[in-house]
């Protein structure tokens, strides 16, 4: 499935990677998604087009770094630091623990962490909690991010194969409410923010189109007031 913005007849392509990750990403729904709404805003009336293809998370962030794609939306520099990234980022993420309604436990630190079985996606970013999981694998259920991620996880939840799952905020509870789902669930604590880009890719032998592009971004997302733009369209998602 591919999403293309058109500029001009004779506008250059971008190719871009991308997940479902709704709110921000929405492949499937009529409205396309925050980040994708400011990033085809950014480069319209550009000598770019956008063609956006769908994939799982890690098969998304290996095309990129190999040069299969120009870009990737949306990750956190640590998820993907091997890429290029613009001065201006597409927005923020926040990861959170999820725990089923009843479950009193919440997250106050890595001292709460002890003895729990936690669900996570691989190549997701945790923030302050990174050095922890790699030191802590056994604590952890690692599992691809792909559109059934979230579901799987409340249902290993609801079956006691996990105590918490981690994963962002906005898309777990917009998932979970999309299927009627999330009155069993609940919120139990978040790690730190992060901010989100359109990151490029380091592996093609022509950097200097991946330059221009990168100016590109940076110099219309400068020109749009890009901050002002991402809190109107989190607005008009409901995100605020």
């Amino acid at each position: 499935m591919f999403l293309i913005f058109n500029t001009s007849v004779f506008a250059k392509t971008i190719k871009v990677a991308a997940i479902d990750w709704c709110p921000q990403i929405c492949p499937k729904q009529t409205e396309k998604g925050y980040v994708i709404d400011l990033v085809e805003e950014i480069y319209r009336n550009s000598d770019y087009q956008l063609k956006i293809d769908y994939f799982p998370w890690s098969r998304a962030i290996k095309y990129v770094l190999a040069g299969k794609y120009h870009a990737l939306l949306a990750p956190a520099k640590a998820e993907a630091p091997q890429l290029r990234y613009p001065n201006t980022a597409v927005g923020q993420q926040e990861m959170c623990f999820f725990t089923t309604a009843d479950n009193q436990w919440q997250y106050r630190g890595v001292d709460s962490l002890n003895k729990m079985q936690i669900g996570i996606a691989i190549d997701t970013s945790i923030e302050e909690l990174n050095q922890y999981v790699s030191n802590h694998t056994e604590q952890f259920v690692f599992q691809p991010y792909h559109e059934r991620y979230i579901k799987q996880s409340a249902q290993m939840l609801s079956k006691k194969r996990i105590d918490a799952f981690l994963f962002t905020k906005n898309s777990t509870r917009y998932e979970l409410k999309q299927a009627n789902m999330w009155h069993d669930y609940k919120l139990a604590g978040c790690v730190s923010r992060t901010e989100i880009f359109m990151a490029f890719t380091p592996a093609t032998k022509n950097q200097h189109s991946i330059d221009a592009m990168m100016q590109t971004f940076d110099t219309r997302a400068a020109q749009l007031n890009s901050q002002r733009l991402i809190q109107q369209l989190l607005t008009k998602y409901n995100l605020q």
